[in-house]
């Protein structure tokens, strides 16, 4: 299965990190070795050679020199660009798949997702393109049209997350590729080699169009992302990550007076009322606690049970948890692959320990598997809803139950974390749902009612509140944080009347 993969892909044992476009590969870039880890053996898959601050510092300037002329090209002429790309990736997709699953460990429904998720976000950007509005306005003023407009930004840095290789640079670059901004890719340098195929096929796509620098890739560690965070010449920075990541990122962005975009982290909660179809809700909690091997900013980390039925609803989910198959990711009867790496592994055994020192109760789970890799037992765990551990986000599949008397009482929990990204409640109450959707209610940035917490469709605004960075990415209308908006005024009249009733009358 994986024996020429590399080589469909274009990719090499060890591989330059940077690029600009179409022939732009550096050589020899001036960066650390990066070696990426089959995290389902532990085994190198292969290396790449990551961008020293020189080579990025010339690839945003290509950068700058691409934008001048992208942005002068009518927004669905661009738009045709992204049309192509988007046709190069359903091409690759059964490739581009299978490296998601070989490099990030991700089921194999999940790899194969994740590129059609590039693929729709392609195909609504080249919607896009014909539909970047302005509004007309009324003014005060007669003999006078307002109107706004809206003018592509500048150069795009974006900085991508391991447990969404691709899909997350989608997000950006479709969109900003379409409001007329070129960009530089920064991906994980957990996973490299899913950047370096996507670049090799965008590439392809836009070969011939003389469109060096549009899309550029560095693939570097952190010292990329702060020289990006405080680069002048990127008006907009696209972050994905933890928390910790935002609050380094930020100030140094806003210290230049740019614009930060961030999705950082999210301890998501659904409630289930007592009203709720459990079959339902059953299903929905495992894969939101469990997808990914709970490493999805949008996993499921906190359920929050009416007392009336916690203790039938954690017994059937506890069977449901010791039956799901745990293996190999790319098998197709296995629903639970490995976490990315070592660390990953220590840092969720150690919040095992944490909560049980706390006093909660492990259900089920709780162990690493005696496998090659980075394998462990997805782990239900019964806790108070003060339990400190439960309002830590470890990324990895634990799921943290506790017990809700009123829905006052579960509302109060569910908004009691830091991070505000994503959240659910199990109901057939119609008022119930509606006081979960009320002002009163979630305050994440996505709430759903009989629906899990992950797996957002792309046609909605992506992101959250509070410690979560506040950004939005993909649908509706995120493409403003892409473009600058310009607000004009015509007088097409012979006089000049001032707004507000204010007179400056000089002698003619």
């Amino acid at each position: 299965m994986f024996d020429d993969l590399l080589q469909r892909l274009g990719l090499k044992d060890r591989h330059p990190g940077v690029c600009s476009g179409p022939g732009g590969w550096v050589g020899r870039p001036g960066g650390e070795e990066i070696t990426s880890i089959n995290p389902s053996t532990g085994v190198p898959i292969a290396t790449v050679v990551g961008g020293s601050i020189g080579d990025y510092d010339a690839l945003v300037d290509r950068a700058v020199d691409a934008f001048k002329r992208w942005r002068t090209l009518p927004a669905p002429h661009r738009g045709e660009v992204v049309r192509r790309i988007g046709q190069a990736l359903r091409e690759h997709k059964e490739d581009l798949g299978l490296l998601v699953t070989l490099e990030v460990g991700k089921i194999r429904s999940e790899g194969l997702g994740e590129v059609q998720e590039m693929i729709d976000m392609a195909d609504f950007a080249v919607g896009l393109s014909r539909q970047l509005y302005g509004l007309t306005i009324a003014s005060e003023r007669p003999g006078h049209r307002m109107f706004e407009q809206w003018h592509p930004l500048g150069p795009v840095g974006i900085i991508s997350a391991f447990n969404f290789p691709v899909a997350v640079w989608s997000w950006n670059a479709m969109v900003a590729g379409v409001c007329g901004d070129s960009m530089v890719w920064k991906p994980s340098p957990l996973a490299p080699l899913t950047s370096l195929a996507v670049q090799h096929v965008v590439n392809r796509a836009v070969e011939g169009t003389g469109l060096d620098g549009l899309f550029g890739l560095c693939v570097g560690g952190t010292e990329i992302g702060r020289r990006m965070a405080g680069d002048d010449r990127l008006p907009l920075v696209s972050a994905t990550g933890s928390v910790a990541m935002g609050k380094a990122i930020a100030p140094v962005v806003a210290s230049r007076l740019g614009r930060a975009l961030l999705e950082l982290g999210g301890n998501n909660g659904i409630i289930v009322s007592p009203k709720a179809n459990l079959d339902l809700a059953l299903r929905a909690v495992a894969f939101a606690a469990v997808g990914t091997a709970g490493q999805r900013c949008t996993t499921l980390r906190r359920l929050i049970l009416h007392e009336s039925i916690a203790d039938g609803f954690l017994d059937r989910l506890a069977a449901a948890y010791r039956s799901l198959p745990v293996g190999d990711p790319w098998e197709d009867d296995v629903l639970v692959g490995p976490l990315i790496g070592e660390q990953a592994v220590e840092g969720m055994l150690a919040a095992v320990d944490r909560a049980k020192g706390q006093g909660g109760e492990v259900l089920c789970g709780g162990r690493r598997l005696d496998r090659p890799g980075f394998f462990v037992e997805p782990t239900l765990i019964r806790a108070r809803g003060d339990l400190p551990i439960s309002r830590t986000e470890t990324f990895a599949p634990i799921l943290y139950a506790t017990t809700y008397a009123d829905l006052d009482e579960a509302l109060a929990l569910h908004n009691s974390v830091a991070e505000g990204l994503s959240s659910a409640i199990f109901t057939d109450d119609l008022r119930e749902a509606e006081r979960f959707l009320s002002p009163e209610g979630s305050d994440c940035g996505i709430a759903n009612v009989n629906i899990g917490t992950s797996g957002a469709e792309i046609g909605g605004a992506f992101g959250g509140e509070k410690d979560t960075g506040g950004g939005r990415e993909a649908g509706s209308d995120s493409w403003k944080a892409y473009m600058r908006r310009q607000t004009c005024t015509v007088n097409y009249g012979g006089s000049l009347p001032l707004a507000q009733g204010v007179r400056f009358d000089i002698a003619p």
